[in-house]
């Protein structure tokens, strides 16, 4: 599904990203853990083609196309989503029409539904609101995964989904996660995703298949999300033992 191949990225003047090689294969859901200021998130900016995180060198594949000259509409198009860190506000527009025009744009067949989505998710009073105008930590995450259950994108991305969120919304997150990621419909659509996590809560709900640790601007090592995160909540992220380097 993706493949990123010796991966530099700078943003400014900043190289950020030094080198990263990942692949993640259809169905396969991973996970991205480092310290704050790794490059974590410019590696998902650079996936998705934010403006602003330039490509120094290396490759982005999808499905074995080069993403580096596509826009982050045309990556949209192809089936690449992405639920960010802080919910970029955008007056004007309402999650209700932005919902439309999801569904207007991907379609599904009437397989999703706008209100169903979004009362699983205790959105539907965010619904007339426009977008992340006075929602809280916890309300715009939902929003975010909600605009990407509308969505079903083939491969979904997901920065630090348990940021600023508080225990009860951390459940509705979990839920939101495990429905886009959910095993019998990922198998059969073969859709994939890479999480950010920080706190690692998110991995009582995500049954993530592989996780990875960045560091340094690359990714250093990688092995079992639950294994990796235990070294690292134990021992630091200096001493994770239980990876394969």
């Amino acid at each position: 599904m993706l493949k990123v191949e010796k991966l530099h990225v700078a943003v400014g003047e900043h190289l950020v990203l030094q080198g990263v090689d990942l692949e993640i294969h259809d169905g396969e859901v991973h996970v991205l853990l480092g310290p704050n200021g790794v490059g974590k998130t410019t590696l998902l900016m650079a996936i998705m083609g934010v403006p602003g995180y330039e490509v120094v060198s290396g490759k982005i594949l999808f499905q074995g196309e080069d993403l580096v000259p596509l826009s982050m509409e045309e990556r949209a198009k192809r089936g690449i989503g992405m639920a960010f860190q802080k919910m970029p506000p955008v007056r004007g527009i309402s999650l209700q029409t932005m919902g439309e025009i999801i569904l207007k744009t991907h379609g599904h067949d009437g397989t999703v539904h706008l209100e169903e989505e979004a009362e699983r998710l205790n959105c539907s009073y965010l619904l007339p609101r426009e977008i992340g105008i006075g929602f809280s930590g916890g309300e715009a995450k939902r929003a975010e995964l909600l605009q990407l259950l509308w969505q079903r994108p083939l491969f979904s991305m997901v920065d630090e989904p348990e940021s600023g969120v508080d225990l009860d919304n951390i459940t509705l997150v979990g839920k939101a996660l495990r429905e886009l990621f959910e095993r019998e419909q990922v198998r059969t659509k073969k859709r994939s995703g890479l999480v950010i996590t920080h706190t690692g809560y998110i991995l009582e709900y995500l049954n993530a298949d592989r996780g990875h640790v960045l560091m340094e601007g690359r990714i250093v090592c990688s092995g079992n999300p639950r294994d990796l995160f235990e070294d690292i909540r134990v021992k630091g992220y200096g001493e994770c033992l239980r990876c394969e380097r």
